[in-house]
């Protein structure tokens, strides 16, 4: 009778191990393939979504890296005349999790009405929601802000005259760093002029967390009380803070009263916080920037303002 033979216990240890480090290996590859998957139809969606027609003499820098991730990339739209021209640098909105640095609101209008005078317009991606944060994305910010200033000589601008810029999640993250921007130096960014935000409702995010508020702030912020107050420019308001417009829609309940209680408190520390309530929906204070018009001009004289000043770094 023929005996059988049967694996010992290591060798079918050692299979075990192989088996369970195949199966992490093909699922690992298989979620880097989604992901690559989903950047290749995200960048096709936002290719069909930006394609402007740039201004006579406005030359385009696109997807310059700051960092590893392919979300850490930015635009650079450049004048046709450069002599240390100062520099916008937008950050884009969406929920903390959508948006991107090319699309026609975030862009068109800016480009055309501020590259056109002689400012080069930087717009930024940072990593999002459900992977990264809004702390760890305001870091992403400050990073591409150092990077931006380190290279702005080479691109024909002045590393000294930024100027921070960001619409709704973007708006946030700008006036967070500017709440406490030591956080962005600690990142090898410079002091920059000032901010404008653009329709922000997340000046005191505690106060949005302890009462009602919309599911995407639960995504953004989590349930500890101690990250809301790190994620809250209120509540961080430093004495170095830069100065900051606040533009708000006054069709919305809660980004004026927000953007106000913001200034209050920087107005009674002697910083500089000013709140420009626009009767535009949220979406048209971001895409109607930069036509003509009293908006415009509002958010031009603040610049002009900072512009003027000189520089205290």
């Amino acid at each position: 009778m023929r005996e059988h033979r049967y694996p010992s216990r290591g060798l079918c240890s050692r299979i075990l191990f192989a088996l369970l480090a195949l199966t992490a290996f093909v699922e690992l590859a298989s979620a880097q393939t989604l992901r690559e998957r989903w950047l290749e139809r995200r960048n096709a969606r936002v290719a069909q979504d930006s394609d402007i027609q740039l201004p006579d003499g406005v030359r385009l820098l696109r997807n310059i890296a700051y960092g590893n991730d392919p979300l850490q990339r930015m635009d650079i739209y450049l004048p046709a005349k450069l002599d240390h021209a100062p520099v916008l640098f937008m950050v884009h909105g969406g929920g903390w999790r959508l948006g991107d640095k090319a699309h026609r609101p975030v862009v068109e209008n800016k480009v055309k009405h501020w590259v056109t005078t002689g400012f080069i317009f930087v717009s930024v991606n940072y990593r999002m929601l459900p992977d990264t944060g809004p702390l760890e994305q305001s870091r992403d910010v400050a990073k591409a802000l150092a990077f931006a200033q380190t290279k702005a000589a080479d691109w024909g601008g002045d590393a000294d005259r930024f100027i921070l810029m960001g619409h709704s999640a973007g708006a946030h993250l700008v006036a967070l760093l500017s709440a406490a921007p030591d956080a962005a130096y600690a990142l090898g960014a410079k002091p920059w002029l000032g901010t404008v935000a653009l329709d922000s409702a997340a000046y005191d995010v505690a106060r949005i967390m302890q009462s009602r508020h919309p599911r995407l702030y639960d995504d953004a912020f989590g349930n500890e009380p101690a990250q809301w107050t790190a994620l809250s420019p209120i509540a961080v308001l430093s004495d170095e803070a830069r100065p900051l417009l606040a533009i708000c829609s006054s069709q919305r309940r809660d980004s004026c009263p927000q953007a106000r209680a913001y200034m209050t408190k920087a107005n009674a520390r002697k910083l500089s916080a000013s709140v420009q309530p626009e009767d535009l929906s949220h979406a048209e204070i971001n895409a109607q920037l930069g036509l003509a018009g009293p908006y415009t001009r509002a958010v031009d004289d603040f610049i002009a303002s900072l512009l003027a000043k000189p520089t205290d770094h």
